[in-house]
C-alpha cells in the first residue's frame, strides 16, 4: 500500500514507522516546510493518505485530499463543529473518510466500556460524573478529542447532564472535564463517578504513540480501495 503523510510531526513519523513496519511505502510527506508539494497530482500516488494536523490546517487538509479523490483517514482533533459539512462532501465526491478522535485499539475499546458504565449509572441519582485529561504541553487543543468523545458518550445516557464544560462548575447539569498539560504524558483519560458512599472510575493510560499510530495503520489498510464513511468500530469489529 502506498501511503501520503499529511503531517510530518511526532505522530506523522511514529505512523511512517509502524507503515515500513508492515510492508507499505510512504510516497508523500507533507509538513509546513514543503507545502507546493500538497498537489492533487502527488496525491495521486497514494493509495490512501492519513492526516495528523491540528485544528488550524486540518479542514483545507481534508478538503484537498477528498477533492483529489483519495481515500482519507484523518486524526486530527478540535475541528469537528465542522464534521458535518465535512461528511457531506465526502459523500457528494463520492469518496472515502475515517476520521477517529482516537486510533488506539485499546481506547477504542474503553469508549465501549464508557458507554456501558453510563448507560449502568444512568438511574443511580446518588453518583456525579467527571472526566478528566492529561496531556503533554505541544497538545494543541484542550479538552481533548478523546475526551469529547468520552463526554458526548455520557451525555447520551445520563438525563441529568446536559453539557460538558472544560472547567470546574457548580451546575450539577454541567459535565466537567478538566485538562491538564503535563511532560512527558502521552495521554490519559479518567471518568469517575461519585457518591458519598464510593466511587467508580474508570482510567485509559497511554504509554507511547505507538497504539495510535498503529491504529491509524490499521484503519488505512481497512479503507484503502473503498468508498464510504467508516469509524474504528468497523476497523476493529467492534
Amino acid at each position: 500500500m502506498k501511503i501520503a503523510l499529511i503531517g510530518y510531526g511526532k505522530m506523522g513519523k511514529a505512523i511512517e514507522a509502524i507503515a515500513l513496519q508492515r510492508g507499505h511505502q510512504v510516497v508523500l510527506t507533507i509538513d509546513e516546510g514543503n507545502l507546493d508539494d500538497f498537489t492533487k497530482d502527488n496525491l495521486s500516488k497514494a493509495d490512501v493518505a492519513i492526516e495528523f494536523t491540528g485544528p488550524h490546517s486540518a479542514i483545507e487538509n481534508i478538503k484537498k485530499v477528498i477533492q483529489a479523490g483519495v481515500p482519507l483517514v484523518c486524526g486530527s482533533t478540535g475541528w469537528t463543529d465542522q464534521l458535518p459539512s465535512i461528511l457531506a462532501m465526502v459523500r457528494a465526491q463520492n469518496g472515502c473518510f475515517l476520521y477517529a478522535s482516537n486510533f488506539s485499539v485499546g481506547v477504542n475499546i474503553f469508549f465501549e466500556v464508557n458507554k456501558k458504565l453510563a448507560a449502568l449509572m444512568a438511574p443511580r441519582e446518588e453518583y456525579d460524573v467527571t472526566l478528566e485529561e492529561i496531556h503533554h504541553t505541544q497538545k494543541k487543543d484542550a479538552p481533548s478529542g478523546t475526551a469529547i468523545t468520552l463526554a458526548e458518550q455520557v451525555l447520551e445516557e445520563i438525563p441529568g447532564k446536559k453539557q460538558w464544560v472544560n472547567n470546574p462548575s457548580t451546575e450539577h447539569s454541567d459535565l466537567e472535564i478538566i485538562s491538564k498539560r503535563v511532560d512527558p504524558a502521552p495521554g490519559t483519560h479518567h471518568v469517575k463517578y461519585s457518591s458519598e458512599i464510593d466511587d467508580i472510575e474508570i482510567i485509559h493510560t497511554a504509554h507511547n504513540r505507538q497504539g495510535f499510530a498503529l491504529g491509524a495503520v490499521l484503519a488505512a489498510e481497512y479503507i484503502a480501495g473503498k468508498k464510504g464513511i467508516f469509524s474504528m468500530k468497523e476497523v476493529i469489529g467492534l
